[in-house]
């Protein structure tokens, strides 16, 4: 007999342990090698785990457990030969459990014989007298099941009051316990660190999106065609926000104990929505990319989110954030740090509003935008001239942005 310890991989620096999520194969399976037979938590990503080698397999740790890196999880017989008909469990329909239903109030199935009657007959118990006065039922409304007759608890709630009143015991109760996993946990206790150790504030402006509505309506098809992936606003303002870094520096820096350490790259991370919650996977040098690269490594990287494929060297790094509340409808927030970084941009919702554009009322799609920043190391002139200049390459894309030549920006 030839048996393999699959011990749990590094997924990356500083990471000791992770948590088992959920097992993709049963106890006594037989697995083929590289199939994905656990679904592991780290503090940054959720990861598969494939099988090393193919054969038998003897799960040794439980979904929810906590394991060091380097800790045997589970033993692949190899000397186990392939059942006859065995189908990968990763190609086996998964059978869906039925839900557990919702607790449901016992109801009498039988009615209990009557009681003698006695001076307790018909009494409610006081806890009885609460619920039926809130109900506005009177006691000689309800049979009592108690002793003697006595009108219990159980037999208040059971009661249904007259037609029109409210039963404030109706629907369902339930609730349920969920243990966090280990990415929301680390989540979790890095945002609390950065509101109980960095000195936040947030600055807010608005921005015009017509030119940028204009360039997307008259080039967009021509984008598409050319480079396979669509024109939108992501590329309009990670090239805003890279110039407008290069403008301030002091944006683009981390704070470091009692240093402050300035980058001379732009490493842009995209937040970005996926099946196991928000991603930040990195734009490495968006400084030096042109639209149409911009556009390429935001929608690779997004698939990769959402297939469950990123890594996490694609995820470390990045020297600031840009995050988009407006394709959920949020007109307006105040977006947290995302550490150890010291600034990010908070997009939002495009709203048809009223604005004075010399003079006259016009309607404009307008933005609000937002950037929170550490006012340990940036200064209030330095996050509001960010943000004005962010502000400026958005309202006037061709000129800032694209040096008045749009089909040689986009490459058409």
């Amino acid at each position: 007999m030839s048996i393999l310890e699959m011990k749990v991989p590094s997924p990356g620096e500083s990471i000791t342990e992770v948590e088992i999520a959920s097992w993709l194969v049963k106890d006594g399976d037989y697995v083929e090698k590289d199939q994905p037979i656990a679904e592991v938590d780290s503090d940054k990503a959720t990861l598969d785990l494939p099988a090393e080698e193919s054969g038998i397999i003897t799960l040794k740790a439980a979904e929810g457990d906590v394991v060091a890196v380097g800790e045997v999880v589970c033993l692949i017989d190899m000397s186990a030969s392939k059942p006859e008909g065995n189908t990968p469990a990763s190609e086996k329909k998964v059978e869906e459990k039925p839900a557990a239903p919702a607790p449901v109030r016992e109801e009498k199935k039988e009615s209990p014989a009557p009681a003698p009657a006695s001076y307790a007959t018909g009494t409610p118990s006081p806890a009885a007298a609460k619920i039926l006065a809130e109900k506005g039922a009177e006691p000689s409304q309800v049979s009592g099941t108690g002793r003697d007759g006595r009108i219990t608890k159980i037999d208040a709630e059971n009661h249904s009051v007259a037609m029109g009143s409210y039963d404030s015991t109706t629907g369902s109760r339930s609730q349920e316990s969920v243990k966090l996993s280990s990415l929301r946990r680390k989540l979790a206790a890095r945002l609390v660190s950065v509101k109980n150790e960095t000195a936040m504030l947030t600055t807010f402006n608005e921005v015009d999106m017509s030119e940028i509505f204009r360039l997307r309506k008259e080039y967009k098809d021509r984008f598409s065609a050319k480079h396979g992936v669509g024109l939108g606003f992501m590329s309009f303002f990670t090239k805003a926000v890279t110039r407008a870094l290069q403008m301030y520096p002091d944006v683009n820096a981390s704070i470091d104990g009692d240093y402050k350490i300035n980058y001379d790259f732009c490493d842009i991370s995209i937040a970005v929505s996926g099946p196991k919650g928000l991603m930040v996977p990195v734009l490495r040098n968006a400084e030096a990319m042109t639209f149409r690269a911009v556009e390429s490594n935001i929608k690779a990287l997004a698939d990769k989110v959402r297939d469950g494929k990123i890594t996490l060297d694609e995820m470390t790094g990045g020297t600031y954030t840009i995050t988009n509340g407006g394709v959920f409808g949020s007109m307006l927030s105040t977006p947290i740090i995302n550490p150890p970084q010291s600034a990010i941009l908070g997009m939002h919702n495009i709203i048809q509003r009223p604005v004075a554009v010399d003079g006259q009322v016009v309607i404009r799609p307008m933005m609000y935008v937002a950037m929170s920043y550490d006012h340990r190391i940036i200064d209030g002139r330095e996050s509001v001239g960010f943000l004005v200049a962010v502000k400026e390459a958005i309202d006037n894309p061709v000129d800032v942005l694209m040096g008045g030549n749009p089909e040689k920006a986009l490459e058409l």
